[in-house]
């Protein structure tokens, strides 16, 4: 396949992303998901995958993406790792990159974690390359983008497409990064979920407004995951959450989901927490994408491994 038209050291936020290297980022999957090869020198090529929060689709997404680029995988648990010896994170990416890895994808539940790991890979000019699977309450650039990738299949644009955020807005690093990308590539954001779940900073993106004065305007319904595991005590305590009260107010229902325009699209980055943000019976129903997307997030990872390889 012929190479994209750029190269990047790293990816860790879609803030570092120009429109036209977004673009050249969907192109480049979409490449990948019709056949075509990578162009990259044929050596040895090693990926490491160290991820410190649970997750099925982004690790094993990355792990078949690497495989599919033709690279070693080499899964590191930090539970077996030196870090359990005390070993700082700057150590094990210091560590790695004399050992020849070419790629780190790291998940991290501390906010901006890689800042301390470019400063080194800058001081030090290491090799290795910085993939970022996600970063506390921060930046998912992967899952962003291959949610950019599904809404381009679906519509061939962003400019002017309505974009519904909806769940837990304050602690979804998958909100803060559409929302930044998706308003620089000239769509309307609009947010909505639980008020107590919603972060004012977010208004430089778009409005908060009632679900249903949304539903029927929109072209894409973005559902977000309860993340139970963030809310501290004091919060859970005073919510009580009730799914069934959830679902009431803020899921996508079967008459939500009538009245939605013939063209829309509902997106989820799993994993869905059935008959909370989406109907069981719903999940797999004509409008929604929640399969495409997770079968684009393999191609979309090539992209951005093939992206910093090129470097």
């Amino acid at each position: 396949m012929e190479s994209t038209a750029f190269a990047l050291r790293n990816i860790v936020s879609v803030q570092d992303l120009s429109n036209e290297q977004v673009m050249d980022l969907i192109k480049s999957a979409q490449a990948f998901k019709r056949g075509e090869k990578a162009d990259l020198p044929e050596r040895p090529r090693f990926a490491a995958n160290m991820f410190f929060e649970d997750s099925t689709r982004t690790h094993t997404s990355f792990a078949v993406a690497e495989g599919r680029l033709g690279m070693n995988v080499i899964e590191l648990s930090p539970e077996h790792s030196s870090i359990k010896k005390g070993e700082t994170l700057a150590d094990t990416f210091l560590t790695l990159d004399a050992l020849g890895v070419d790629t780190l994808v790291i998940r991290h539940k501390a906010d901006d974690y890689y800042l301390p790991l470019l400063d080194l890979q800058e001081e030090l000019n290491l090799n290795i390359h910085l993939l970022n699977g996600g970063d506390g309450r921060g930046q998912h650039p992967s899952q962003c983008l291959l949610d950019l990738m599904t809404i381009y299949e679906e519509f061939n644009h962003f400019d002017g497409l309505h974009v519904a955020i909806v769940g837990d807005i304050k602690n979804s690093r998958v909100a803060r990064s559409n929302a930044q990308l998706l308003t620089q590539l000239g769509a309307t954001v609009s947010f909505s979920g639980p008020e107590y779940w919603y972060d004012p900073s977010f208004s430089s993106f778009g409005e908060f407004v009632p679900l249903d004065d949304l539903v029927e305007k929109v072209d894409v319904m973005m559902l977000l995951r309860v993340q139970h595991e963030r809310h501290n005590a004091e919060e859970a305590s005073e919510q009580q959450f009730s799914a069934t009260d959830y679902h009431e107010k803020y899921g996508i229902n079967q008459a939500r989901y009538d009245r939605l325009p013939e063209q829309a699209i509902i997106c989820h980055p799993g994993p869905i927490n059935r008959d909370v943000e989406f109907a069981s019976e719903l999940v797999t129903a004509p409008k929604s994408r929640y399969v495409q997307q997770m079968h684009n997030g393999v191609f979309m990872r090539m992209a951005m491994l093939e992206a910093v390889m090129h470097d």
